[in-house]
């Protein structure tokens, strides 16, 4: 039997044209897989994303559009198989970063 896993970020989407460049995807990511160049944000590291789901949470104008727990589920997958945590990125990950009203 062969298994098979969702790539990361193959949910990841950025609309740049309605992004403002605030840069809360940048902040919220575990991973940097966000960058501002000049002015707005840009997908720098895709196959680093894991879809946790934060940038999409975050962002104010809705620019980011993910489908939250797909790459966290296969970091909790195959952490499981090889015996290790997941590579999910700590603290802050897997629908626990919270909306910060303050921005």
């Amino acid at each position: 039997m062969t298994l098979t896993y969702p790539k990361n970020g193959d949910t990841l989407t950025l609309n740049a044209e309605v992004c403002i460049g605030c840069g809360a995807c940048v902040d919220v990511c575990p991973h940097a897989v966000f960058r501002i160049v000049k002015g707005k944000a840009e997908i720098a590291r895709k196959a680093t994303c894991m879809e946790c789901g934060a940038c999409a949470m975050n962002c104010p104008v809705g620019a980011l559009s993910v489908k939250q727990g797909v790459g966290c589920a296969g970091a909790i997958i195959v952490g499981k198989l090889r015996g290790v945590d997941p590579s999910c990125g700590g603290s802050g990950c897997c629908g626990s970063v919270k909306n910060d009203a303050s921005r």
